[in-house]
């Protein structure tokens, strides 16, 4: 069965940081890079991240540059995303996904083949 689990999400204050995690099983995750996304209130879904399937190469949106950090650990078939010095505007739900095979970042919706379901990233004082 296919799955995509993200986990990590939560409230928190502006400032501080969350870890989020997303485990894959079920398809070729070795074959394929993992990007992170999110989605805000009344706003489209947004790509912020992605890792290439050997974690070699990563890429950043302009919004989350230097702050997030994506990391990959693929005998855990796990993709992280380490978010620091959060801000307000990061609200949103954020999803990974797994990009079909072949593709690689930036993170951009047209390429990918599996969702998770997304967890809720709050940041608020």
């Amino acid at each position: 069965q296919l799955q995509l689990v993200e986990s990590g999400g939560g409230l928190v204050q502006p400032g501080g940081s969350l870890r989020l995690s997303c485990a894959g099983s079920g398809f070729t995750w070795h074959s394929r890079a993992i990007g992170w996304f999110r989605q805000a209130p009344g706003k489209e879904r947004e790509g912020i991240s992605c890792i290439s399937k050997d974690g070699s190469s990563t890429n950043y949106a302009d919004s989350v540059k230097g702050r997030f950090t994506i990391s990959r650990d693929n005998a855990k078939n796990t993709v992280y995303l380490q978010m620091n010095s959060l801000k307000p505007e990061d609200t949103a739900v954020y999803y990974c996904a797994a990009l079909r095979i072949g593709d690689s970042g930036p993170a951009d919706r047209r390429k990918v083949a599996y969702w998770g379901q997304g967890t809720q990233v709050t940041v608020s004082s």
